[in-house]
């Protein structure tokens, strides 16, 4: 995901170092990010259902964001700007890894996209707010959770969107996302802390201190011939959609 910003830093120095190595790889389908590559539909549906539920959107427009704003907070090489884009978005995407950054840039240039990659902190860099903001798999990876979630909540212009999802701090998820992912090399090692995991409750109870509220929760599930798939089950992943209290 080094650093640009000094003042408020809250993504640890190890895990943007620990990104950083990973950047080159990042859009290969078959490499060490396969596993994002796999997710990553999954979250979009979320992301475009939440997108047609908060602006009363025609879920069959392939333009659904044209107009629209949108930030991607920690958005490694652009998994998620490049799609946003697509849907007509004028697309930023902030990374604290200059590498990840770099390799974004490069991709999104290659495809014919006109994204805006930055370096640095979200809460450092002078970037204004946005109608929609995504920020998945990121916050397992912050020092102090709820600063950065008020970073996050100030890039929210009104009426805004936010969309997170993160993995579940339960015994399955240590075990298997964890344990089993990194064993037989899902994911690289040293990628999850299961520590910093949260349950849904206390991301909840964060998104309300920085005057937030969920809209909607989905669980992201793997099954037997279903693959990974939004579920009521959140006993490993789940995503959730936010706005501003009113």
């Amino acid at each position: 995901m080094g650093n640009a910003n000094v003042s408020n830093v809250t993504i640890r120095p190890e895990e943007a170092e620990f990104f950083s190595g990973l950047a080159r790889d990042w859009w290969n389908p078959k490499g060490k990010m396969a596993s994002l590559h796999q997710v990553n539909p999954v979250r979009m549906e979320f992301i475009r259902a939440a997108i047609d539920d908060h602006w009363g959107g025609d879920s069959r427009s392939i333009k659904a964001l044209s107009g629209k704003t949108a930030l991607d907070i920690g958005c490694g090489a652009g998994l998620v700007c490049e799609p946003l884009a697509r849907l007509g978005a004028d697309v930023t995407g902030v990374d604290a890894s200059a590498e990840n950054v770099s390799v974004a840039a490069t991709h999104a240039e290659a495809s014919g996209l006109d994204i805006r990659y930055m370096a640095g902190e979200v809460g450092g860099l002078d970037i204004g707010q946005f109608d929609l903001v995504t920020c998945l798999e990121v916050i397992e990876h912050v020092a102090d959770k709820r600063a950065f979630l008020a970073d996050v909540a100030a890039r929210l212009a009104p009426g805004a969107l936010l969309v997170m999802s993160t993995p579940n701090k339960t015994a399955a998820s240590r075990v298997l996302l964890v344990g089993a992912a990194e064993a037989v090399g899902y994911v690289p090692k040293g990628t999850h802390h299961w520590s910093d995991f949260i349950t849904p409750e206390e991301f909840e109870d964060l998104l309300t201190d920085v005057g937030l509220e969920v809209t909607q929760r989905r669980g992201i599930a793997y099954g037997i011939g279903k693959g990974l798939h939004l579920s009521d089950n959140e006993a490993l992943n789940y995503i959730l959609s936010a706005r501003r209290k009113d």
